[in-house]
Formats: C-alpha cells, structure tokens, sequence
C-alpha cells in the first residue's frame, strides 16, 4: 500500500483528497517543525485530527491574550515544551498556530491525546468587530468555488462611523466575464453567505475580471487594514 505523507500546518482537506486522486493512494498528514526536532502528531485513518507523540511532547493550548491555558476542544495558540530533547529542548514553546485539543478515545482505537488542523496564525489574526478572523479561513472558502474563482484576492478591512468595515475583492476564473450581472450576482450572494458560516461576522464580496489585482513578485500583501487602533 503506497502513502503519501504532507506536511499538516496548513493542509487543507481538499488538498488531501486532490493529493490522493492524484497519487492513487491514501494520504496522511503531518504536524512540525525544525525546532522540535521530530515530528509532533500524524493523522490517522479515520480523519479526525492528528494524534500527538505525547511520550516526547507535552502540548496546551493557551490564550494568546491572557497566556492562561484553555479547556480541551476551545481554540487558542499551541504550545509546546519537549520532554527527551537534550539539545535545544523547548519549554512552553509558543508556535503561534491556533488549533485546540481533543483528548476523547479516537475511531482508531488509539487513546492519545489529539490536535486539530491549525487554523491560522496569531500574527495572522484580525479581530473584526470582536471577532477573531484568519486570512487561511478566507481561503478555504474561496477554494470551494475553484470554477468560478481564482486564489487571487485581496482583503480591506476600515473604519467608518465607529464601526469596523470588511470586504473581500476576488478574481473570477479564466473565461468568466464581470459584465454578466446575473451571474456575479448570485455568486457573489453565495460567497457571502458562505463567509458567514465559517468566519461568523458579514463581509461584503467584490468580484473583478482576472488579472485585475496587483501581482507581486515576493508574498502576496493579503490584507490592507487603515484602521488606527
């Protein structure tokens, strides 16, 4: 049996499903990273979050705010401390990724203590009208219209009558035309909604023809926020 094995930190689950079509093969996902030393967890057959090494890794998840540790199955920011690391040991290492725990028996049968998929950074995070959004989330909802859209967007947040403002602008694909507005519009009204169900708070969609966004030749700026906080 041929398995394929990538990398977990921000593997989405349509990026395992297009690997294992391509390769013919079942697909598991990884979570690490250099300073660790070996990996952290891998996911099992049955999908639901990746179990931890935990007689080499004590893992919690804390409050990025308040540094205080959070209840198993709420989300914070992952941290880790190395239990047989002689090296470079790492105490309450701080990742910056946002997942949570779960620690109930898993499918499998195995009883290890389980993380999810990570949801984002902390130095990634914008709090919208007291909400905590990721540009990662953004993404996964535009990757589910990959007929209709392409990856290139570009995020506004502001500010006006003391209320914060949220807009997403995003290419269409290749072959589709901005002019026709029965169309863009009902499109526009399921990429809305569909924001809404992951990030919980509105933002207000603008479609352009492709190629409309500025490119750039280094990372792409995703987010432009003119707030003064």
């Amino acid at each position: 049996l041929r398995t394929v094995l990538l990398s977990a930190e921000y593997v989405k689950e349509e990026d395992s499903r297009i690997t294992e079509e391509v390769f013919g093969c079942r697909v598991y996902e990884h979570y690490g990273m250099t300073e660790m030393g070996l990996g952290c967890a891998v996911s099992c057959g049955c999908g639901r979050g990746y179990h931890v090494r935990e007689a080499d890794l004590y893992l919690e998840i804390i409050d990025p705010d308040t540094l205080e540790p959070v209840a198993d199955g709420e989300k914070g920011e992952l941290v880790i401390t190395t239990l047989g690391k002689e090296g470079m040991p790492l105490i309450r290492y701080r990742t910056r990724d946002i997942c949570y725990l779960m620690r109930e028996k898993c499918a499998c049968g195995r009883t290890t203590a389980r993380m999810s998929r990570v949801f984002g950074r902390t130095d990634d995070m914008l709090i919208i009208r007291g909400v905590n959004v990721f540009p990662s989330q953004v993404e996964t909802v535009i990757a589910k219209f990959d007929k209709e859209l392409t990856m290139n967007y570009k995020l506004y947040v502001g500010r006006e009558h003391n209320t914060d403002t949220f807009e997403l602008a995003v290419e269409l694909a290749e072959g589709l035309a901005i002019d026709d507005i029965g169309f863009v519009e009902a499109l526009r009204g399921r990429v809305e909604h569909a924001l809404r169900d992951i990030l919980g708070i509105g933002c207000k969609v603008r479609l352009l023809n492709e190629g409309t966004l500025p490119r750039s030749e280094g990372k792409a700026v995703r987010v432009e926020d003119t707030r003064k906080l």
